[in-house]
């Protein structure tokens, strides 16, 4: 085991120790090695659906942004329309005078997926951003949809 020493701010401090209490760990480095455990489960469920066959998720984008910063809308919907291939929907929503909230619904290879996630967060002005990776099978099948036989891709999770 090894011991690390760590600063955080006051911010993050008091949030720690409301989920130290909340969830009743009796200290915060157990508290830590529980969020650390998350974070490690994600990781190897994003490492699994990378190595499945064709690496196939369905995600949700979501971030917050500044639509004053300059530039800032005009090149998140340059990169939107760069990645139409991934893009399912996107919801806008005003906050308040400067902030926006947006909420895209993605599909494809998860390597693509979390690099566009990754530009998109990563952009001056955007103050959260979160990306959840479902992996999914795509999987063919042939039934009808009102009479008529075809073959069509179904995303199973």
């Amino acid at each position: 085991m090894q011991r690390l020493t760590m600063s955080v701010d006051d911010d993050l401090a008091a949030a720690l120790d409301r989920h130290m209490k909340e969830h009743r760990y009796a200290s915060r480095s157990e508290a830590l090695r529980d969020l650390l455990r998350e974070l490690q489960a994600r990781q190897r469920l994003d490492e699994h659906a990378e190595r499945k066959e064709d690496g196939t998720c369905v995600a949700t984008l979501t971030y917050v942004y500044d639509h004053e910063t300059r530039d800032l809308g005009r090149r998140l919907t340059r990169a939107q329309h760069a990645h139409h291939d991934l893009q399912v929907a996107t919801l806008h929503v005003h906050l308040d005078h400067e902030a926006c909230l947006e909420v895209a619904v993605l599909q494809g290879p998860v390597q693509t997926v979390r690099r566009l996630a990754d530009d998109t967060v990563s952009q001056r002005g955007v103050r959260h951003g979160q990306l959840h990776v479902i992996p999914v099978k795509r999987v063919r099948r042939r039934h009808a949809h009102g009479g008529a036989a075809h073959d069509h891709d179904h995303l199973h999770a």
